[in-house]
């Protein structure tokens, strides 16, 4: 496959740490971050790479000369600054059928057959990678449908109080070319996330949203170049690939992150419980994969239908976001064994494994992370929860909010008690009980 690294950027926010270099040669633990993302692509294969370039031209112009030839990577001069989707399409009829779309000012360690894998099966024109961040009210935000067909594009800034799902536009694209055609007459400057992907979006485009934990952060200051060299001397960008295993908290939703008060229909009913912010955030720093399981029956009693319980989600990662928190995955089981109820829906009446104490949801997540169970912990109000926990050999504490255990369902003992998630969040991290492992993000 090919690679297009858009390298045209002046990097202004990065002035004091260029010393007039051009943003792709800025100096990573002693080594340009072009060169870094040139190796990491072809430690995956993809040899061939075009790089778009316009400001200081002549300066990675020579950075190439330096270097042992390259006989499949070519430089194109944008000309003028066209944005990153016009830069794209302005020599869009040089590239192949199929390219992957790197910017310039990105670290990344991306298992990129494993997400060309996912958009061959789904046939989509467009896919883009998400991940969750720390900072979401200054991030493009991407919405996606229980599918993982995007379905929106949420620029910054967005309205006050608005609730969006974290799923962050991390700048890294699969493209097919012939889903490009149309938008080549368009005037520059143009950019991707702001401009392109709606239209596209808007005309039937078929875009595929990639979640992934994997490392990609930008360093356009000096702040997050700071924080993205620490990550490589600690080993942090390592510990976050797909080969890694990785430690994980599961939380349940109810009692544990936010108040229970019978259940929750609507956005309006969801309420932080005090302390869960801080947790979810000690959590992230201590890199643990933060995954939220949950049973839902509101969907199978036909009291809430999944665009419900979405927007109750996007109100939890919108709250969690305000305060630097963010969760990696969330997944939940809309079933309900009993029937009886006005306006079920019969198709989700029934036993089923992913209902706790069932483990089916945490096998869904077994699928998409290496998760190293022994150093994992399950974190929830009742014994159902406990019991699941216990059934995957999870660590497991049991907090006071909530039902507190008091349900009496099952008869088992967790590993610890919590007053509530942030107790918990402390016995996880503590030095005691803490492998190595973070991330943490800031894109």
């Amino acid at each position: 496959m090919q690679a297009v690294i858009l390298a045209g950027g002046k990097g202004t926010r990065l002035a004091e740490r260029l010393n007039g270099r051009p943003k792709p040669l800025i100096d990573v633990l002693g080594v340009p971050l072009l060169e870094r993302q040139l190796d990491t692509l072809a430690k995956q294969g993809i040899a061939n790479v075009v790089v778009l370039v316009n400001h200081a031209a002549d300066q990675i112009e020579d950075f190439f000369a330096s270097r042992p030839p390259t006989p499949t990577a070519r430089l194109i001069d944008d000309g003028a600054p066209r944005g990153t989707a016009g830069a794209v399409l302005a020599c869009l009829e040089t590239l192949e059928e199929r390219f992957v779309v790197v910017y310039g000012d990105t670290l990344f360690e991306i298992d990129i057959p494993a997400m060309l894998a996912e958009h061959e099966a789904s046939g989509a024109d467009l896919t883009l990678l998400l991940h969750p961040n720390d900072h979401p009210a200054d991030s493009d935000l991407v919405e996606v449908d229980e599918n993982g067909w995007v379905t929106a594009f949420h620029g910054y800034p967005h309205p006050p109080g608005a609730d969006l799902r974290n799923l962050v536009n991390a700048a890294f694209y699969i493209c097919e070319r012939r889903a490009l055609e149309t938008w080549r007459q368009s005037p520059a400057p143009l950019d991707f996330a702001k401009d392109l992907f709606p239209r596209m979006l808007a005309q039937g485009m078929r875009i595929r949203g990639y979640l992934t934990f994997e490392y990609i952060k930008d360093l356009g200051t000096p702040k997050r170049l700071d924080k993205v060299e620490r990550h490589l001397a600690s080993g942090v960008v390592e510990r976050a690939g797909l080969a890694a295993a990785q430690r994980v908290a599961f939380l349940d939703r109810d009692g544990v992150i936010n108040v229970q008060r019978d259940y929750v229909r609507t956005p309006d009913d969801f309420e932080l419980i005090p302390g869960a912010i801080e947790a979810v955030r000690m959590l992230n720093e201590a890199e643990f994969r933060v995954i939220v399981v949950t049973n839902q029956p509101v969907i199978a009693r036909g009291e809430a239908d999944f665009d419900a319980v979405h927007r109750i989600h996007a109100r939890m990662e919108s709250l969690l976001g305000a305060g630097g928190a963010y969760i990696d995955a969330l997944y939940l089981c809309p079933h309900h064994p009993d029937k009886g109820f006005r306006g079920e829906v019969a198709a989700l009446k029934g036993p089923c494994r992913c209902r706790k104490p069932g483990t089916g949801l945490f096998e869904q997540a077994a699928n998409a992370m290496k998760i190293d169970f022994d150093a994992s912990w399950m974190v929830g109000d009742s014994t159902s929860d406990i019991e699941a926990g216990r059934r995957m050999k999870l660590n497991t504490i049991l907090v006071e909010t909530g039902t507190g255990g008091r349900d009496q369902k099952w008869t088992v003992q967790p590993s610890h008690r919590a007053a509530d998630l942030l107790a918990a969040a402390r016995i996880i991290c503590a030095p005691a009980m803490k492998p190595t492992m973070a991330q943490g993000s800031d894109t």
